[in-house]
């Protein structure tokens, strides 16, 4: 098998709010081959976005 074009490993995306944090993104791996189609589907708020966001590094 030939190595993934795009891996994840435990990825984890926090932000303060009040006197603790949100876990917008909590654990998620993925490895994605080359030539692999990828759907990304759930619910409203459920985190899509700020997951993509987070692997193109674009939340602080």
């Amino acid at each position: 098998m030939s190595s993934p074009i795009l891996a994840a490993e435990d990825l984890q995306t926090q932000f303060p709010a009040g006197s603790g944090v949100v876990r917008a993104v909590d654990g998620v791996s993925l490895h994605i081959g080359a030539g692999e189609m990828v759907g990304l589907v759930g619910e409203s708020g459920c985190g899509k976005t700020m997951l993509a966001l987070s692997i193109l590094r674009l939340v602080p």
